[in-house]
């Protein structure tokens, strides 16, 4: 879909792994189109049934580009043959470059999920931290709120969700809240013993295109509050208000890509640990 600013479109990244090779032959594959915004779906560690058929029916949710990378040969066939049902392109990025290297070996291919990572404390870090990002998306389960090494609020559509994932890939354990008007956030968030909280702002303007966008996307027709001018423009000011009065360092995400926001988060973390 086109708009004054870019060409949106969803991308579904699924991924029996950290979804890292996925992630970067995404956005290397976008670098070469100008004026192209995707519109991130990540599902990683997809290793059940139960958990492809959630994937797959957020896929048919939300039409669009399918890459993945399924060691599992049973759930590789049941994600291409939904694909091709709703017409929509799905590509195993990793078989060109397997298929050659397995004929030049004289080798077949093993299929072992997660083959390729080394079960290092660094990579069970990494799993620990994913594992955090998902089960504390969105303000779920604000008990453990403390335990991360950051939390991201911001209103809707400021990337929290992408970019506490990509944080993860990293080893960071991030939280995300969600702002909504009328729902007062966790009390945890302004205790004196909470990790560093980071403020996502956005220009109105911006955040009226992307949500408008997501609608689209979602060929959703009911908009109301979420996209009406005013209003977007009170929960903008109202965001900007709370992150000065509680002194919360802020990131403007307004024109920044889910690498350059959680490269400036990773830099306000490491001044916060050597502050």
């Amino acid at each position: 879909m086109r708009g004054s600013i870019g060409v949106y479109f969803n991308v579904h990244l699924v991924s029996d792994s950290t979804g890292e090779t996925l992630a970067g032959v995404m956005r290397a594959t976008c670098a070469q189109f100008d004026n192209i915004i995707p519109i991130e779906h990540s599902y990683f560690l997809v290793r059940s049934t139960r958990q492809l058929e959630r994937v797959l029916r957020e896929i048919e949710d939300a039409p669009g580009v399918v890459m993945f990378t399924l060691s599992n040969l049973e759930h590789r066939g049941q994600l291409e043959a939904r694909c091709k049902a709703l017409g929509m392109p799905c590509v195993a990025v990793l078989d060109p470059v397997l298929s050659v290297t397995s004929r030049y070996l004289g080798q077949e291919l093993n299929h072992r999920v997660g083959a390729s990572r080394r079960l290092n404390a660094e990579y069970f870090k990494r799993i620990d931290a994913l594992d955090f990002a998902m089960d504390h998306d969105d303000g779920q389960q604000v008990v453990e709120l403390l335990d991360a090494d950051v939390i991201l609020v911001g209103v809707s559509r400021t990337s929290k969700t992408p970019t506490s994932v990509y944080l993860a890939h990293r080893g960071v354990k991030a939280a995300n809240v969600p702002m909504v008007p009328g729902v007062p956030l966790p009390a945890e968030l302004f205790t004196k013993d909470r990790p560093v909280v980071v403020g996502l702002l956005i220009s109105a303007d911006r955040l009226i295109h992307i949500r408008r966008n997501r609608l689209m996307a979602m060929k959703e027709t009911r908009a109301g509050e979420y996209t009406d001018e005013d209003a977007v423009r009170r929960e903008v000011m109202d965001a900007q208000r709370l992150f000065e009065r509680e002194g919360w360092p802020t990131i403007d995400v307004s024109r920044r890509s889910i690498e350059e926001t959680a490269a400036a988060v990773l830099n306000l973390l490491a001044e916060h640990r050597g502050g």
